[in-house]
């Protein structure tokens, strides 16, 4: 069996200000834009990896009982984010804190082989960009 990722989903309080985030601050392409039921299906993705779709979900989209949950959630900061792997992550760092983004580490090498920082997105996910340390 071969498995591979193709979606993973990121909650966010407005779509229109994370896609702006992440396809202009982090570069990732735009996938899908349409309407989705009530909803619309938003997803972005980097460019080296056409088939991952990172999908910018509505907070509690599809989901009315759970809605003020996850949106108090994700006001906190308090939901799952995503780790990208850049090949500079020095310049990385720079260009997402000039975008005013919030800093909640910088870069710093790791004991599992890695220098790492982390940002908060407009919806207050924590997203890290790590870089692996050569030998």
């Amino acid at each position: 069996m071969d498995l591979k990722l193709s979606h993973t989903f990121i909650q966010v309080h407005d779509q229109d200000e994370a896609l702006a985030f992440y396809r202009d601050v982090l570069g990732l392409e735009l996938r899908v834009d349409v309407p989705f039921e009530e909803f619309r299906w938003l997803s972005v993705g980097p460019p080296s990896q056409p088939e991952v779709e990172i999908v910018l979900e509505a907070a509690g989209m599809g989901r009315p009982a759970d809605q003020a949950t996850l949106r108090g959630l994700l006001a906190k900061g308090s939901l799952s984010g995503v780790i990208f792997l850049t090949d500079d992550l020095d310049a990385t760092f720079e260009k997402i804190r000039a975008s005013g983004a919030e800093v909640l580490q910088e870069p710093i090498e790791q004991p599992y082989g890695v220098r790492d920082c982390a940002f908060r997105d407009p919806s207050g996910n924590m997203l890290r960009f790590s870089q692996k340390i050569k030998d």
